[in-house]
């Protein structure tokens, strides 16, 4: 996370000041009610993001100037270690018996963003292993050509090995609705997390009747299309969301590289030769060569990708995590776009306050723009908390 400028910080707060009452007043009904409803819900989301910034270390963040206000109605009852490549993570509780797990995003530690660079794929299913006496398998999707983010895949492992015991002893409170909520890298292992928490409830070690609803916020893309459609139906009918603001780069990252590998079974191209076989003999010459020029750059680029950051990267990983045993990577890069997404649009008064920058890359995508954002979003029929 990067510093707001004092002038941001003030704007922001004013804006913030005059509608503190209704978002308390309204929070309040909600940890009353305490079930969580289906669908995008704006005041659950705003608590959500609060959490997220007390997550960061004040002097990395300047939290005391911060002018995003503190959580309204949630409490704090556990803040993690720093564990795997520098992932953490906070419990909290409402009144409402409702839990939240509020996973950090990126800090300046070179650890993290290395943890973003390992950007291999790897099957959806399978098991890490990441030192002598932690070996992690996981379910995230059943299909064989899904695919995840290797590094942030590391960081669920260390982070659900951690969450799990907090769930149960929850569960045994009786607390059965989790909200499960991320931010920047944060947003990309909430997916995975997701993932994770419902196939151990499809393998019975976990109990069915725990509700979760996830919030991926400003996340970058966490998987391929096959990964993509197994979450989506997974969490179908409003039991997660993707919060993009239109002018955040990160949430387009990772590159994507698309090769006719990641395509359905089912398609046009398994049959080329016998279509070109078809031309005349100069369209066929002509047909095969444009056929070569857009094939070969494309594997080229995914064979890069796995070489500089998978196998390199994964080198660094290991000065962290020394005992860690590179998986075999899956021969694909077609990262997407995941999850039902609500997309803030930014207008001329945004721009007026986070205005595009050479120099501070991150304007768009910090919790004070989302914040702003959010509080000109208006919510569809579909999106106000009610069954779809």
């Amino acid at each position: 996370m990067t510093k707001i400028p004092m002038a941001f910080r003030k704007l922001h707060a004013r804006f913030l000041t005059g509608t503190a009452l209704v978002f308390c007043f309204s929070l309040a009904l909600h940890a009353q009610n305490g079930l969580l409803k289906p669908g995008f819900d704006k005041v659950e989301y705003e608590e959500l993001l609060r959490m997220h910034v007390l997550l960061y270390d004040p002097l990395m963040t300047d939290s005391a100037k911060t002018p995003v206000p503190k959580p309204a109605v949630f409490k704090s009852v556990y803040k993690s270690p720093v564990m795997g490549l520098d992932n953490r993570w906070e419990l909290w509780k409402s009144d409402g018996q409702v839990a939240a797990i509020n996973i950090r995003g990126t800090t300046k530690n070179p650890v993290g963003w290395l943890e973003n660079f390992y950007a291999a794929m790897v099957p959806a299913r399978g098991e890490l292993k990441l030192s002598s006496s932690f070996s992690f398998p996981y379910h995230l999707a059943d299909h064989p050509k899904a695919a995840v983010h290797i590094g942030w895949l590391i960081g669920t492992a260390y982070l659900a090995k951690d969450i799990l015991p907090k769930i149960d002893s929850c569960y045994k409170a009786g607390i059965k609705d989790f909200l499960v909520m991320g931010h920047s890298q944060g947003g990309a292992i909430s997916y995975l997390m997701t993932s994770y928490l419902y196939h151990l409830q499809k393998q019975n070690q976990l109990p069915k009747d725990i509700r979760f609803k996830t919030y991926s916020s400003a996340s970058p893309k966490a998987g391929n299309t096959y990964y993509a459609y197994e979450y989506e139906a997974m969490v179908a009918n409003g039991w997660a969301t993707n919060v993009v603001n239109a002018a955040d780069w990160v949430t387009e990252v990772p590159f994507s590289v698309q090769t006719l590998d990641d395509f359905n079974e089912t398609n046009p191209f398994k049959n080329i030769d016998g279509v070109i076989k078809k031309q005349k003999f100069f369209a066929r010459i002509a047909l095969r060569h444009a056929y070569r020029k857009m094939k070969k750059p494309s594997e080229k680029a995914r064979s890069n990708y796995e070489k500089y950051l998978g196998n390199y990267a994964s080198k660094m990983v290991r000065k962290t995590l020394p005992e860690f045993e590179p998986p075999v990577y899956f021969k694909s890069s077609n990262y997407v776009r995941i999850g039902p997404t609500i997309v803030l649009m930014p207008d001329q008064a945004y721009y007026n306050i986070y205005p595009d920058s050479k120099d501070k890359i991150f304007i768009h995508h910090l919790p004070e723009p989302y914040l702003y954002l959010l509080k000109k979003y208006n919510a569809g029929p579909a999106e106000t908390g009610t069954s779809r």
